[in-house]
């Protein structure tokens, strides 16, 4: 598939099967969220892969959804405050955009593969820092990771026409 049909094929996918998610298709996604960009190419990003049942069961915690419990693998997006690039003019760090940059290859990429993926943000932070304990990293996104079910919903992909979004000066 090419970047557009990618994109218009992904979606929140919220019911998984059990079947693993291969250790091929883990490395392949892995490399393309390692090739993407970030400003001043500060990386400042660790990404948690979380599959064995313990671990899985621990996260359950910091977001507590049925649907969520069928994903087989999940990624913990974080960042690092202190390495993101900061703009100087308004000092706006740029590390929640590094990530969610590096965060949708990682959606593509399974996309590809044919897995399915969901953004979850909704998570007690309180909770994730419990699990992730860290003075430098931050949890931005949970990403479950894994092989759609052919009963998970899919809801119609609704945007907004081109001329409300693009404008042209």
């Amino acid at each position: 598939m090419n970047i557009l049909e990618l994109s218009q094929t992904r979606f929140s996918a919220r019911k998984y099967t059990d079947e693993p998610v291969s250790d091929d298709d883990l490395n392949y996604i892995m490399e393309c969220v390692r090739m993407a960009p970030s400003a001043v190419n500060r990386q400042p990003w660790k990404f948690v892969i979380v599959r064995n049942q313990k671990a899985r069961e621990s996260l359950w915690r910091a977001y507590d959804r049925e649907w969520f419990r069928t994903a087989p693998l999940y990624i913990v997006c974080m960042k690092n405050n202190d390495e993101c690039w900061t703009r100087r003019y308004d000092d706006k760090k740029h590390g929640d955009v590094d990530v969610a940059i590096a965060t949708e290859h990682l959606c593509l990429a399974a996309a590809e593969r044919g897995l399915g993926t969901c953004w979850v943000c909704n998570y007690d932070t309180n909770v994730m820092s419990e699990l992730l304990p860290s003075t430098d990293f931050e949890a931005v996104a949970i990403i479950p990771i894994g092989h759609i079910a052919d009963d998970c919903p899919r809801a119609e992909k609704k945007r907004k026409a081109m001329e409300e979004i693009v404008e042209e000066i």
